[in-house]
């Protein structure tokens, strides 16, 4: 069962098959995807990605929301949690991460959602550790990262493209002392 989670400025929500035309549009960006793939997504790979979210959640009990902004409940991208198989060295692991829309950069709302998504795997899941992977030439998402808590554990490379990325990790005690 998928859980809807509310923040101040965010509805984070179950996928559903009606996303994709929203979601199409936003993927097509070339600046939404521009980390990892340096282009937009075309129509057959947001819809592959929406089929993904749902078997996750399906699979594991969480995963990626669709994150609204609770202003006008538009689709603005994603945040939650995932299995990061696509690194297979950082396994067993448990990923937060974010992807909004561009012109909802620079608001904090990437760092409201990954709060409370950390929240969630910490208190809900019952998780003992919460890891985050990035490109470090994505200074945006580093940031966010050091203001979640997240510190460096590793460098690596990416399998698929080659490109270094680098893991941060955050432990449930030290999410908690952060709350304190």
């Amino acid at each position: 069962m998928t859980t809807t989670v509310e923040t101040e400025r965010l509805r984070l929500r179950p996928w559903e098959p009606d996303d994709l035309d929203a979601l199409a549009a936003v993927f097509a960006e070339p600046d939404f995807w521009w980390y990892p793939f340096g282009r937009g997504l075309t129509r057959e790979e947001t819809e592959r990605f929406v089929q993904r979210q749902i078997d996750h959640w399906a699979t594991h009990g969480f995963g990626m929301w669709a994150a609204e902004s609770r202003d006008d409940a538009q689709l603005i991208g994603y945040v939650g949690l995932a299995i990061p198989t696509w690194l297979p060295e950082v396994l067993p692991a448990v990923e937060v991460g974010w992807r909004l829309r561009p012109d909802h950069w620079g608001r904090g709302l990437a760092t409201e959602g990954g709060r409370a998504s950390l929240r969630y795997g910490f208190e809900e899941l019952g998780l003992d550790r919460i890891v985050s992977i990035f490109v470090p030439d994505n200074v945006a998402s580093g940031r966010v990262m050091a203001k979640l808590g997240m510190t460096t554990v590793s460098t690596t490379t990416d399998p698929g493209s080659g490109a270094p990325v680098e893991v941060r990790e955050i432990t449930r005690d030290a999410w908690r002392a952060a709350q304190a």
